[in-house]
């Protein structure tokens, strides 16, 4: 055997145990970083899976009252944040239904609605009368206390009101 193939031999056997844990030890330290880059990552996701039903709750909340305008500007929409929705009768046939009684059935759905798709979710509504506009502010708000945690350090446990707070001229 030559000298040179020795000297091969020696090198490619400083491959040992001690360089395979540290390898191991990088490679573990690099799993835990993309695990919490993947659990920042799905919280963040919904959040702002939680942000746009709000938006959309909120969206539906004028949808209702555009849709019953004459009742709308009176304020009979109108309703405080953490209220329960209103006891309403069922208004599936027009004919039975006055636009009061569609009013009340139509934040009854909406109060339901918010409550069934945001964790502690509520919303507020109220009407303004500037000039000759009459402007409607429809609030809606949700806890987010397990993305808060995450993302913003929050303790954990404690909520995180958000609101989504729309503006409109009726």
């Amino acid at each position: 055997m030559s000298a040179r193939t020795h000297r091969r031999r020696r090198l490619a056997a400083g491959f040992t145990l001690i360089e395979v844990l540290v390898s191991l030890v990088i490679l573990g330290i690099g799993v835990l970083g993309i695990a919490k880059l993947t659990l920042y990552s799905v919280r963040s996701n919904d959040s702002a899976y939680l942000r746009t039903q709000a938006t959309m709750l909120a969206q539906s909340g004028l949808d209702y009252m555009r849709s019953n305008r004459l009742i709308a500007i009176t304020g009979v929409y109108t309703t405080a944040l953490g209220a329960g929705p209103p006891a309403a009768a069922s208004c599936f046939f027009p004919n039975t239904c006055t636009p009061t009684a569609l009013a009340t059935y139509d934040l009854n759905q909406w109060k339901t609605r918010l409550a069934a798709a945001l964790p502690s979710g509520t919303g507020a509504i109220t009407t303004a009368v500037v000039g000759d506009q009459v402007t409607a502010t429809i609030t809606v708000q949700w806890d987010d206390a397990v993305a808060q945690s995450t993302i913003n350090k929050a303790a954990a446990g404690v909520a995180q009101p958000m609101q989504i707070v729309l503006e409109t001229v009726l």
